[in-house]
C-alpha cells in the first residue's frame, strides 16, 4: 500500500517538507494547455502571476530556517486557490473522431 502524502505541517522530516514545496512549485506552473489561440492569453497571464507567486515563495524557503519550508508549501498552495485556470483547456480528441 502506497504512503498517503501528509500535509507539510506534519511532515517530519526536511526532506518530506522539502518535496512538498516543489510539488507545489510544480503544481503552480503545470497548467493545462489553452485549447485556442484566443485562450493563449488568459493562459499566459495567469501563469505569468501563479509563477510570480512560486518564485516569491521559493526565495523565501531559501532564505528562512529549513524547518519552515512547510509553512512556505501551504501558504504557497493556498495562494493558488485565487488563481485558477478560468481559460478554455486543450482537451485531447477522442479516438474515431
Amino acid at each position: 500500500m502506497a504512503e498517503s502524502a501528509m500535509p507539510a505541517a506534519q511532515s517530519s522530516t526536511p526532506a518530506t517538507s522539502m518535496r512538498n514545496l516543489l510539488e507545489t512549485v510544480l503544481d503552480a506552473i503545470d497548467l493545462p494547455h489553452p485549447a485556442t489561440v484566443g485562450d493563449a492569453a488568459a493562459y499566459h497571464d495567469l501563469l505569468d502571476r501563479r509563477a510570480s507567486l512560486a518564485l516569491v515563495v521559493a526565495r523565501a524557503a531559501l532564505a528562512e530556517n529549513p524547518a519552515d519550508i512547510g509553512w512556505n508549501a501551504d501558504h504557497l498552495r493556498q495562494r493558488l486557490t485565487e488563481y485558477p485556470p478560468t481559460y478554455r483547456a486543450y482537451q485531447k480528441p477522442e479516438a474515431g473522431r
